[in-house]
């Protein structure tokens, strides 16, 4: 079961791939901006609930996608990129056996 949920990730990172193929931004971008998510992990020199809060923020893969409607609604392709890279980095994370904090 394990593998299939991973498996279930790595199609679901594909998608965020897939997605960012549709704006215009250079695929570097998507380089860059992949790891940014993990930024939120400086919420932990706060404290643990914090940390934990602003860490399940920005790794909650409903955010990612609200955030990509929101702009694809509004037309706002910065929006979209930054939904589309919360995503892709959740799903990411979830391959590695990274999930979100208690």
């Amino acid at each position: 079961m394990k593998t299939l949920l991973k498996l279930e990730e790595v199609f679901l990172f594909g998608l965020g791939l897939l997605l960012f193929a549709q704006l215009d931004y250079a695929w570097w971008w998507f380089a860059l901006l992949i790891l940014a998510p993990d930024l939120s992990m400086l919420g932990y020199a706060a404290g643990a609930r914090v940390g934990a809060i602003a860490y399940n923020f920005a790794h909650h893969r409903g955010m990612g996608i609200g955030l990509y409607l929101l702009g694809a609604y509004s037309s706002n392709q910065p929006l979209q990129l930054a939904g589309v890279v919360l995503f892709a980095h959740s799903s990411m994370d979830r391959v590695f056996g990274y999930g979100l904090k208690l």
